[in-house]
């Protein structure tokens, strides 16, 4: 095999054999071949795009380039989620334990943000004493202890996408759904749970901004898990505005607990609901239907509460912190936004928010970047809401006083207040649409 015959091929519109794919994966990973060449790869399947079996076989090689879990000492059904991200979306640690109470089995590998807050890990290391790096084995146990571990990719996991991605990044080449579907879905079947569920984020704070193009990711990203032997579905869910009202880590993992205590806000709450529904319709618990009142109980009755104390006891925490959230640190200062007009929100630019609470230290740029944990933003009113002049719409939080002018500049500019208050507002869902192997149901 020749790497230029088959960037030639690829360039010309032709379909990649699983044999050519996995010589080209092999070789990359390998060393073989070099960076240019891959790179001519990457464009001419971001201009050509791939058949479904390539994408497949493109997924299961990056997959099989490096460790793959095997869970089987783990008892019962795991079910794995993962979103495709966005701003507050702090969803994994309210429907991991509400699945695991309900005797699902979540072994979960997660991993840390870039750009506008922290990833999973980073919320949870603001939980003190919590340990991310957590050995297979000890992880099994806590799975089987608690029902649920959440833990940081280690080891040699799908060392291809990391070498893949990192070139995708420089070369405009991320943004092709193939690659996005392949480098997810590469990462979750090497994780190797049964099932997979699937959050894919549509609107201005996800990277997916239009519904067409969601549902497309979401179609790919469930055909490929479907054709490596996995139940997969996904939900395609709202990100045209932040979930909840919390964006910055411990903060998060404050609304996150209030949610599981059942006091959360709506959006994230039903959005929890229904995707822990289809986490455990997955695992034969019941109808969609059954498992989301299942789900609804065990929040009401504080059961995902109480795992998820365990779990961060089982992974060293301080579960004191999980039954009482008044002992989380708080930022030294703080800095209230005030609207600058009268009137209604009509639209909330989550990138926006995103990027005013990174501005405050709550997100990283780089790798080796530090977060500030307590860092962040608590949005006092969101879509649809009135508000007059002075009233506070957003609650911005800091280690730097100096920190907040521009932050603040960059909140307000993401509200758009209208005067007008007689025109209906657009209706917004929370959940557009279901996508399994059968096809799409629109909500």
């Amino acid at each position: 095999m020749r790497m230029y015959d088959l960037i030639e091929k690829k360039k010309q519109g032709g379909t990649l054999s699983r044999q050519e794919i996995h010589d080209m994966v092999r070789g990359f990973v390998d060393g073989d071949i070099p960076d240019y060449q891959m790179a001519a790869m990457l464009m001419a399947i971001y201009f050509r795009g791939m058949e479904r079996e390539e994408t497949l076989g493109l997924t299961l090689e990056m997959a099989a380039s490096g460790d793959m879990v095997d869970l089987s000492a783990i008892e019962g059904i795991k079910v794995d989620k993962h979103s495709t991200g966005g701003v507050g979306d702090k969803t994994t640690l309210v429907i991991g334990p509400l699945a695991a109470c309900l005797g699902v089995k979540v072994a979960k590998m997660s991993g840390r943000g870039l750009g506008h807050t922290g990833g999973t890990i980073d919320k949870m290391e603001s939980i003190p004493g919590l340990r991310t790096a957590i050995g297979r084995e000890r992880f099994f146990e806590i799975v089987n202890e608690t029902g649920i571990a959440v833990i940081g990719q280690s080891g040699n996991m799908v060392p291809a996408d990391k070498k893949l991605y990192a070139l995708r990044d420089v070369t405009a080449t991320v943004d092709s759904i193939p690659l996005i579907a392949s480098s997810i879905m590469s990462k979750k079947i090497a994780a190797g749970s049964d099932g997979i569920v699937l959050d894919v984020k549509t609107g201005s704070g996800a990277f997916m901004k239009s519904l067409e193009d969601s549902i497309a990711l979401a179609k790919e990203m469930v055909a490929i898990g479907t054709g490596a032997k996995r139940r997969c579905c996904a939900l395609i869910t709202d990100m045209d505005v932040p979930l909840g009202s919390a964006i910055g880590n411990s903060l998060e993992v404050m609304e996150a607990i209030e949610t599981l205590q059942g006091h959360g806000p709506e959006d994230l709450t039903e959005v929890c609901l229904q995707l822990c529904a289809q986490m455990l319709s997955m695992a034969g618990k019941g109808s969609a239907d059954a498992c989301y009142a299942m789900a609804r109980e065990a929040m009401a009755d504080k059961r995902g509460l109480k795992t998820l104390a365990a779990m961060v006891k089982a992974q060293g925490g301080d579960e004191s912190y999980i039954l009482n959230p008044d002992k989380f640190s708080r930022a030294p200062f703080l800095c209230e936004v005030r609207a600058e007009t009268e009137g209604r929100i009509v639209h909330i630019d989550a990138a926006g928010c995103g990027i005013a609470s990174a501005m405050l230290g709550a997100g990283r740029q780089k790798k080796e970047d530090a977060i500030d944990h307590c860092a962040g933003i608590r949005l006092n009113k969101k879509y649809g809401d009135e508000v007059k002049k002075g009233d506070v719409i957003g609650t911005l939080y800091a280690s730097k006083k100096e920190l907040f002018e521009e932050a603040s500049k960059k909140l307000l500019s993401a509200y758009t207040i209208a005067e007008k208050r007689d025109k209906a507002l657009e209706e917004k869902k929370l959940i557009y649409a279901r996508v399994t192997k059968d096809g799409v149901e629109r909500m």
